[in-house]
């Protein structure tokens, strides 16, 4: 039993390097060269400037317009969530995961830290797997919680912006542009928005964009308060400003709900690190004067 979970690790290893191996051979760079020469309209030599030039064309092509979230399978769209917005962000997801399953699937198949059974090593390799998983989607909350909280700052300024004259879309340029150092998250988000519009999109799908993105509630209602005033066309700011005023109550009010959350959240390390300490210091004196007083009385 012992042989055989160090053969499965190595095989795994194996598997891994020749498949590496393989998508470097000549042979398939030969056939992306090819490919690269039919998609620029230009044949491509077999020197590595050539394909490295037209490869870069194509990224900075590929990259200027934004993927729609509807586009985006489910694992990429958390990805985004996290903030991680490149075309290879689910390869490079893909690769660590796989690297995780195998790496805790060889220290649980290790004989030298304890005896290692199959079971308890696909089990390693299982926990392994979901592990990338579970950190990207904290990763994706935490995110999240930094839009969410950067909203109301963001919309103050867009109220300002607005009301001093300036078009929707040159006050979400300029919002992202003022919130580069505070909010870093949502400028870059804002930011995206005007990516789009340059690249042609109408506003109304650039703005459902920004809220699938980012999947916060608050952005999703700005999107539908935005889309909803540049249909009808009444007044943004005076929108802008009743949005403001019922965003900072909900603010508050999560406040206040986090703060009557204390209250219980205290209960287990009170009653696991403090009321010991508490019973030692009171009741640890009185316990010794007890064996000491009862104590010559037992020998007697």
């Amino acid at each position: 039993m012992t042989i055989i979970l160090p053969l499965l690790a190595f095989a795994f290893v194996s598997l891994l390097v020749t498949a590496g191996a393989l998508a470097l051979t000549p042979g398939h760079a030969a056939v992306i060269r090819r490919r690269l020469g039919e998609v620029s309209g230009k044949p491509v030599r077999s020197g590595s400037e050539n394909v490295d030039k037209v490869v870069d064309t194509l990224k900075r092509i590929g990259n200027a317009v934004p993927k729609s979230p509807s586009e985006m399978s489910k694992l990429q769209l958390r990805l985004v969530h996290a903030g991680f917005r490149r075309q290879d962000a689910i390869v490079v997801f893909l690769g660590i995961r796989a690297g995780c399953a195998l790496a805790v699937f060889a220290v649980m198949a290790a004989p030298f830290l304890f005896r290692a059974t199959i079971p308890m090593a696909l089990g390693g390799a299982g926990f392994g797997y979901l592990l990338p998983g579970i950190v990207l989607a904290r990763m994706a909350k935490r995110r999240q919680h930094k839009v969410r909280l950067a909203t109301p700052d963001a919309l103050d300024l867009l109220v300002v912006s607005v009301e001093a004259g300036l078009g929707l879309d040159q006050a979400l340029q300029r919002v992202g542009e003022e919130l580069t150092t505070v909010h870093p998250a949502l400028s870059d988000d804002l930011r995206l928005i005007n990516l789009e519009l340059r690249a042609g999109k109408p506003r109304s799908e650039a703005l459902h964009n920004l809220a699938a993105r980012t999947g916060v509630d608050d952005l999703t209602s700005l999107v539908a308060i935005l889309v909803q005033t540049d249909k009808f066309g009444t007044s943004v700011a005076q929108a802008l400003r009743v949005y403001s005023d019922v965003l900072r109550t909900k603010r508050r009010q999560r406040a206040e709900e986090a703060a009557a959350k204390t209250a219980v959240k205290m209960v287990f390390p009170l009653v696991i690190c403090i009321f010991p300490a508490i019973w030692i210091v009171t009741l640890g004196p009185a316990a010794i004067k007890f064996v000491q007083v009862l104590g010559p009385m037992a020998d007697k």
